[in-house]
């Protein structure tokens, strides 16, 4: 059976990236790999093997990439893994006011100067902490490479003097140091002399294995700063339009952009790698908190520079809670969760439901055997995958559109509501969602993995009481208590769902959806009807956020529309009437540029500009901020 249709391999992430499989029939179930432990379903046992060899071996070497880097996480050293794992970090200080209007070069040289001399005090302490490092090495190889990086500090205090000597002033005496770079130093310098929670004094450093620790502590601790830096400097670099030659911080953009600015933060993952090879799984615990705390730092570094200009970053910073409602809608499937619930609700069925020679007692919805059952499902996910292609096909007859047409999309999408209904009806007909009981489909809710940083992010916005926000979810999924279950475990009731239904006999599934939402059109239709319902005391400002055709409409329509994952299918349909599809961070960028001060938000439905995301980190950042 085909698992998939024509756009994506299947690319299993662990707690990352989601599985992409065909739009609502995605595929026979995988669900034991999708709960946060095995399923309970009364009393039915979920261990059993659902993935083959050879699916379980791409699941082995998952991947995660940050910075257009992708590594298999198993095969790296300590510095890659904590890299990745803490990569939200990483965002959070690259969508950061300060960094974002450095970007656009429109950061009020004021700013920049502040900023400056607080890194002269920072680096200062840096160099001393690679000094301390090497005292403590006890590989003559390991000296010698912390020696090459304590002199490249140096070197990069010398392009702050070239700073200082170009607007004539000193700027480590310029102004006192502030509270984040006070705090960042210190920690640096602790580390450096042994002060670590669970680490002897520094005056007890009897053996030279100690004394090695001390110094793979503080590289754990200085190589977070190197790696961002460079993270930062590529990041930036390829925003710089090479024909530009007035960008007030190209200098500092190209130096840490540098192929030797680049080979000095490898260097120094490398030797924090080298210095833990021997280090007990408590030590590198030690050293993964000091990583952390180091890129908390970082965000607190670039977070407290004094900025006397308008950004657009956090978006809910241009959002006045007493003239404005924050509406944020977003998909369900494969935009929160790792796996479609067509699958989820499949699986219930299949395992629930009797064996082919197992009686069924006469008071019960009589139901499938669970191999009848298997094979309907097969056949219902082979017809919606090739009629799901033809349909996307037939749309792409349409003549292609030089420039965004949003009615001529719209009306090519009508072709949709069809094929849905007959999809669903088949399913209702086939009686494979007969006899699921609701505590069941609630417990696989609760249970059911979301996409890493999501439910962070609705309950930053539901914990924010100032921030007068709305959300709700739109989707097509057949049950909306498994998506209010799936939720609830986040301590999120309060989100508004907006889906299909079951109906229920004594809380057993009669095999009947009450169909509310189940095609692109309706989706909009909802979008709509939920914001006239919202009143005119307030302008809203519209969030989006979806990863498929059925979302297109509407992310079109909201002020910001956003497209999480790499849906090949959305992209072409959007792209084939003039849609443009542009990475979040660079968008932002080009909106800073554009900023003018008191000017009011320039983010504006209808644009034909929909925004790219690769995780819920960059959606929190982008609209919430650190």
């Amino acid at each position: 059976m085909r698992l998939f249709f024509n756009p994506n391999p299947i690319k299993i992430i662990v707690s990352s990236s989601p599985i992409r499989f065909c739009p609502y029939f995605r595929s026979l179930p995988f669900t034991s790999y999708f709960y946060k432990y095995p399923p309970n379903l009364s009393g039915v046992n979920f261990n059993r093997k659902p993935l083959t060899t050879a699916t379980m071996a791409t699941t082995s070497k998952a991947s995660s990439s940050i910075g257009g880097v992708v590594v298999a996480d198993n095969e790296e050293g300590i510095a890659r893994r904590f890299w990745i794992k803490f990569r939200k970090e990483a965002i959070l200080a690259m969508y950061t006011p300060f960094v974002v209007c450095l970007a656009s070069g429109n950061l009020k040289l004021e700013t920049f100067r502040h900023y400056i001399a607080q890194d002269v005090h920072f680096l200062k302490a840096f160099a001393k902490a690679y000094e301390l490092a090497e005292e403590c090495a006890d590989d003559d190889d390991a000296k010698v490479g912390i020696s090459e990086l304590r002199n490249s500090v140096l070197e990069e205090l010398k392009m702050h003097d070239s700073f200082a000597r170009e607007w004539g002033s000193d700027l480590a005496k310029e102004g006192t140091i502030n509270s984040a770079t006070v705090k960042y130093t210190d920690f640096l310098l602790a580390t450096a002399s042994g002060k670590v929670e669970g680490v002897k004094g520094p005056g007890k450093l009897a053996t030279p294995f100690e004394k090695t620790k001390v110094a793979a502590y503080t590289l754990g601790a200085v190589t977070p700063c190197m790696r961002l830096y460079a993270f930062l400097g590529k990041e930036l670099q390829a925003l710089l339009d090479p024909n530009e030659s007035s960008h007030l911080y190209k200098k500092w953009i190209d130096n840490y952009s540098s192929e030797s600015f680049q080979a000095s933060a490898l260097q120094t993952e490398d030797l924090l790698d080298k210095l833990s090879v021997s280090l007990t799984g408590e030590e590198l615990d030690i050293i993964e908190k000091l990583y952390h705390q180091a890129m908390k730092h970082e965000i607190e570094f670039f977070s407290a520079q004094p900025l006397a200009q308008q950004t657009v970053v956090p978006l809910s910073k241009e959002h006045n809670p007493a003239e404005h409602r924050l509406m944020i809608y977003s998909d369900f499937d494969l935009t929160c969760t790792v796996v479609d619930s067509s699958a989820i609700l499949a699986e219930i069925a299949i395992i629930t439901a009797p064996k082919s020679d197992q009686n069924q007692p006469e008071t019960q919805i009589a139901r499938m055997s669970s191999a009848d059952l298997k094979n309907t499902w097969g056949v219902l996910s082979m017809q919606y995958t090739e009629e799901y292609e033809q349909c996307i096909e037939s749309i792409m007859l349409i003549e292609k559109a030089e420039e965004f047409k949003y009615e001529s999309l719209r009306k090519a999408l009508e072709q949709l509501p069809d094929f849905e209904k007959r999809a669903n009806l088949r399913v209702i007909e086939s009686g494979v969602l007969k006899g699921l009981n609701l505590e069941d489909i609630k417990r696989a809710g609760e249970r059911l993995i979301l996409q890493d940083g999501c439910t962070g992010f609705f309950q930053s916005i539901t914990k924010n009481e100032n921030l007068n926000a709305n959300i709700h979810v739109l989707s097509y999924c057949w049950c909306g208590d498994l998506i209010r279950s799936a939720f609830s475990s986040g301590g999120l009731d309060v989100l508004n769902v907006h889906a299909n239904e079951f109906t229920y006999e004594e809380s057993t599934s009669t095999g009947e959806i009450i169909k509310k939402v189940e095609s692109p059109i309706d989706k909009l239709q909802a979008f709509r009807d939920i914001l006239q319902n919202c009143g005119n005391d307030r302008k809203n400002l519209t969030i989006y956020i979806g990863d498929s055709v059925g979302d297109l409409l509407c992310l079109l329509e909201a002020d910001v529309g956003i497209v999480l994952g790499s849906s090949s299918s959305l992209r072409r349909v959007g792209s084939h009437f003039g849609v443009s599809f542009v990475p979040l961070f660079p968008g932002v960028v080009k909106k800073q540029k554009e900023c003018i001060e008191g000017s009011t938000s320039s983010w504006k439905g209808l644009s034909g500009i929909l925004y790219t995301v690769s995780s819920w980190a960059e959606i929190h950042a982008f609209i919430l901020g650190s």
